[in-house]
């Protein structure tokens, strides 16, 4: 039998704080996803080098097979892969909290990937992962994608623009992948043992059915049975604070949801009251992650570069321990899947091209997907009601509009966009937002006339 071939990874955004998740993920598939390299691709030397000597500690004890290179060159860094997983934060913490504080200003919640927040968020974000890809098509033309940078459905109405029909890069989210190990868990069955049906678009759709991989029984009735009943006091303490409170809140949209299971995160477009009440200018969602899961990540790669070493320390792992991370597993199951031509079924991001005959033709949807070695194949879907077609239309065209402001640096087309986000819902409060987001973001965004 021919050995597996082993592969050449780049991750982009290698210094982030999921680089170490992904790296474990790695270590824990070697069998199934051989690596021969995996390459560390970063803008900021600092935090580069620290990330990468952590690399070199973790593989030399559990993957001493799998070389580890760092850099800040893009030609060192992409030539001759085979994927490149990206997972950049343009502005990083930082300018997330001030998107959050600034929309807080004008009464408006700052949610990275839905509000104010979201919009200036992929203002950044565009031409950061746009140069990224067009480097990687530069020196390996025939490289996989897989994009994973929010918020992502603006990010993937851009990379559809400029690499029209380009089946090599692929725009995808795991957010849909937790909810589902979250109802997995809820029916007590293997998160590995159901599969969706879904339509919407990035963080901003419905599940129609939540099936058995075997029998093809649909546990949607039972699921809204689960979330329609109260709470013990002692459920989903295992979570972040806020992800706990989204999994309670959870219980009201299922309840008032008629048909389908909603996206957890359309509390965002369906409660902007609701959510903005719960809202602290003191202590934002950056606030919390740069104090708790931030600071922990790198505290362990600082502890772990220090003493040079990971087994027989407190961040040692077993292999039961390599498989606990929701982010990571996605990614590498969707890699085998396109370099094993498996035909496994993934929540991505696509054209509509008459998947949902009912919704304008070209916006990026989110649906099942058949993939294998020619990338992802949608399942049809079919028309959809009314309520979900309206906000999918509304919410298309502030993300069209946001994409044509930062392609074509117009001032109106973003003020346009602002005014149509469901968290905005103002004329004269998305032109005050935007005048202010300019300012903090000179360094980030295009030139808006």
């Amino acid at each position: 039998m021919a050995e597996k071939k082993r592969f050449v990874v780049a991750i982009a955004g290698g210094a982030s704080r999921y680089t170490p998740g992904i790296l474990k993920m790695l270590v824990a598939e070697k069998d199934r996803f051989p690596l021969s390299k995996v390459v560390l691709y970063d803008n900021e030397d600092v935090r580069q080098k620290r990330m990468g000597k952590y690399a070199r500690v973790l593989m030399s004890e559990y993957y001493p097979e799998c070389e580890v290179v760092d850099t800040l060159d893009p030609e060192e860094a992409f030539t001759g892969i085979d994927f490149c997983f990206m997972q950049i934060r343009a502005g990083r913490q930082e300018m997330r909290r001030s998107d959050e504080h600034i929309a807080l200003k004008h009464g408006c919640i700052g949610q990275e990937t839905c509000g104010a927040g979201g919009f200036a968020y992929g203002m950044r974000s565009i031409p950061a992962v746009v140069e990224i890809i067009k480097n990687v098509k530069k020196y390996s033309p025939d490289a996989f994608v897989l994009n994973y940078s929010n918020p992502a459905a603006i990010v993937a109405e851009a990379t559809k623009r400029i690499f029209p029909n380009d089946k090599h890069v692929i725009n995808i989210c795991d957010m849909p992948v937790g909810i589902m190990n979250q109802y997995a868990d809820e029916l007590g069955v293997p998160r590995n043992s159901i599969e969706a049906r879904y339509f919407g678009l990035n963080h901003f759709g419905w599940f129609t059915a939540v099936l058995d991989k075997e029998t093809g029984h649909d546990y949607l009735p039972e699921l809204k049975k689960i979330f329609s009943k109260p709470l013990p006091d002692d459920h989903f303490t295992d979570m972040d604070p806020s992800w706990r409170e989204t999994f309670v809140f959870m219980r009201k949209m299922v309840s008032e949801c008629a048909d389908y299971l909603p996206n957890t995160y359309l509390q965002y477009y369906l409660y902007p009251k609701h959510m903005l009440a719960g809202e602290d200018p003191e202590w934002t969602r950056a606030d919390q992650v740069m104090a708790g899961h931030e600071k922990q990540v790198y505290e362990m790669v600082d502890e772990v570069c220090e003493t040079g070493k990971i087994m027989g320390t407190k961040y040692g792992f077993t292999e039961e321990d390599l498989k606990d991370d929701d982010h990571a597993t996605y990614i590498v199951d969707l890699a085998c899947a396109l370099a094993f031509n498996t035909h496994e079924r993934f929540l991505m991001m696509v054209p509509n091209e008459g998947i949902i005959p009912n919704l304008t033709q070209g916006m990026m949807v989110e649906v099942p997907c058949m993939v294998g070695s020619n990338g992802p194949e949608p399942l049809n879907v079919g028309e959809i009601p009314a309520f979900q077609k309206g906000l999918l239309e509304n919410q298309y065209a502030y993300e069209k509009l946001t994409v044509d402001a930062n392609l074509n640096g117009s001032y109106i087309d973003a003020w346009h966009a602002l005014t149509l986000n469901r968290l905005v819902n103002d004329t004269d409060t998305a032109k005050a937002l935007l005048d202010d987001l300019i300012e903090a973001n000179k360094e980030y965004w295009p030139e808006l006339k």
